[in-house]
């Protein structure tokens, strides 16, 4: 399923723990994992005065993936690094692509804290443009990683979005063997008190049983045996989040695409809720159709 993954880092403890992951995944799939770390020379402080800063900054970067590069050898597993200069989100997903990367495997956050944090950050621009899924983990004191995936939940409203990370949740769930929840979430919180009835429920709830009975159509075709299909009704993040704690899901996988009529959580306010309080990984799709 992996061939080639890129694990970007920047030294922090943040992409020490998630390097134990990237390394877990390649052993399980015999990959090669390309250890990349950039060199920021668009900065302010770097930009104004160039020359010694630079060559500190790349041999920091050396410093970085060797450290990386040990513990990978240690693991028996096949290890390529790099440390290049430049912007680092636009930088990485041109790696990416250059090197027919299959899986982008970052945290929420580095080095610099509250400045990395997922949303307008360098995760968020690399997800958004990488060819290629990437897995944004989130280590901290409540996280658990388990590989190979055992419970995959893809939630699903019919857009394109979801759509590409059905796709990609399918090919996860076949490759490990695992369980494949499918959620539709009927968005009832949201309706004010002059217009949420009984009809107007029953009619958010039929269209969302229609999105996953379409959904788990095209799982079963594409040979999924182990297959759980759910609808609940409430506010999208808080039906999701409960939803990973009731199942025990291990792996819950996005999609990335313009705001949708459900709840707006596919790269919106739920998508970046749950990416921030999960204790498991998030993988998101590609924002592309192939």
């Amino acid at each position: 399923m992996y061939d080639r993954i890129l694990l970007p880092t920047d030294g922090s403890e943040e992409a020490t723990a998630v390097a134990d992951m990237a390394l877990e995944i390649a052993a399980t799939h015999d990959a090669t994992v390309h250890v990349l770390n950039v060199a920021d020379t668009t900065r302010d402080s770097v930009t104004n005065v160039r020359g010694q800063i630079v060559d500190a900054l790349v041999e920091e970067g050396e410093r970085i993936v060797d450290d990386v590069k040990e513990r990978v050898r240690g693991r028996g597993v096949p290890v390529r690094t790099e440390v290049l200069q430049g912007d680092p989100s636009p930088t990485i997903v041109d790696y990416a692509a250059e090197y027919d990367i299959d899986l982008v495997v970052m945290p929420t956050r580095g080095r610099r804290g509250l400045e990395r944090v997922l949303l307008g950050s360098v995760t968020e621009r690399v997800v958004s443009s990488a060819p290629a899924p990437v897995l944004v983990c989130n280590p901290g004191s409540e996280f658990a990683f388990t590989y190979p995936s055992e419970r995959v939940l893809i939630p699903t409203d019919g857009s394109d979005a979801a759509d590409r990370a059905l796709s990609v949740g399918i090919d996860v769930a076949d490759a490990t063997d695992a369980t494949l929840y499918l959620l539709s979430v009927a968005e009832t919180a949201s309706l004010g008190p002059d217009v949420r009835s009984a009809s107007t429920t029953e009619r958010l709830t039929g269209a969302a049983e229609e999105t996953l009975d379409d959904a788990g159509t095209r799982a079963a075709d594409a040979g999924i045996d182990s297959l759980e299909t759910a609808v609940r009704q409430g506010q999208p993040y808080r039906e999701i989040r409960s939803f990973l704690d009731d199942e025990d899901i291990d792996l819950v996988v996005l999609g990335t695409g313009e705001a949708s009529d459900f709840g707006r959580f596919l790269w919106g306010g739920v998508t970046s809720k749950l990416v921030r309080s999960s204790p498991i990984p998030v993988l998101m799709a590609p924002n592309r159709d192939d």
